[in-house]
Order: C-alpha cells, then structure tokens, then sequence
C-alpha cells in the first residue's frame, strides 16, 4: 500500500539532491586577470572593470571580451566558456543522484563550465594579432604548473 506523502517525499529527494555541479561548484567563477607589465585597466564587455593583477567573480555561462589598457596600448581578448572535466564529474554525478531536474539545473546555471583562458594574461610586448594565443598558452602553461604541484604535494604525502 503506497503512502499519500510517499510520492511528495520522493519529488523532494530528487528536487534537493539535483543540481551537484550547482551546489558544488557555483553558478560563477572567479576569473583572474593578469598582465606583463602588470598594471594595466581590464575593462571586460560586461562593464567590470579592474586593475592587473586582479580577479573578478563571472558567471559561468558568460562569454565575454576583456580588454586591457597600459599606456596608450590595448589588448582584447575572448573568454568563452566551456565544459570543464570538473563540470563532466558533476553531471555524471547528477545523472545518478538527481537525474534529469539536476542536467537542466546545472545546464541552465552553466555550473558545469570554466571560462577559457582562465587565468586570462595580455602580454604588451607581443602584438594584438597575437594577444588570444598568447593569452591561451599562458592558461595552459598555468594549468600544467598547478597540476604538477598537486602531483608533487600528493607524491610528498604519500612518502
């Protein structure tokens, strides 16, 4: 025999256990902003404004423009958000635990997306023409240094 409240408590479990990558992650990130030489005014398309080196709190699921300004120069450059290997964990986790309400929370919220580059870097001594290159391989050379710090802290714990 079911329960009248069997069925409302089973909506409740799936409507508070979905959204993983939401709860765990947040609908915003903080994008950092860096420059050589530092100093330079960030301006991004969505009119926050800092001073290299900085960090900004940006949702997710916003793309944007960011340009820096330092004497007399400019350098623009496009953060796009993507679906990061964090963002893929979470969704995995809501495809067991929340189910289709957690994918369309987390799809809405762009809880399971990283802005790219990310730390996003102008380098004025290189040209504009190469200002989006340049700035993508400083996020992946950042990337790559921050991982093998984690690898060589877990390497040093383990011994």
């Amino acid at each position: 025999m079911i329960r009248p409240f069997t069925p409302a408590l089973c909506l409740a479990a799936v409507l508070t256990t979905g959204a993983c990558a939401t709860v765990t992650r947040g609908n915003s990130e903080d994008v950092q902003f860096t420059s050589a030489p530092s100093g330079a005014t960030v301006t991004t398309s969505q009119g926050l404004t800092c001073v290299t080196p900085c960090t900004l709190d940006i949702k997710r699921n916003e793309a944007f423009y960011a340009a820096f300004r330092h004497k007399g120069q400019t350098r623009q450059i496009k953060v796009m958000p993507k679906t990061s290997g964090q963002g893929v964990a979470a969704g995995a986790g809501n495809i067991l635990v929340g189910g289709l309400v957690g994918v369309a929370v987390d799809a809405g919220t762009g809880a399971n997306l990283d802005h790219v580059p990310n730390p996003v870097h102008a380098d004025f001594s290189k040209p504009q023409a190469a200002a989006q290159q340049i700035a993508e391989a400083h996020a992946k050379a950042v990337a790559r240094a921050r991982a093998e710090a984690k690898a060589k802290e877990r390497a040093e714990d383990d011994s």
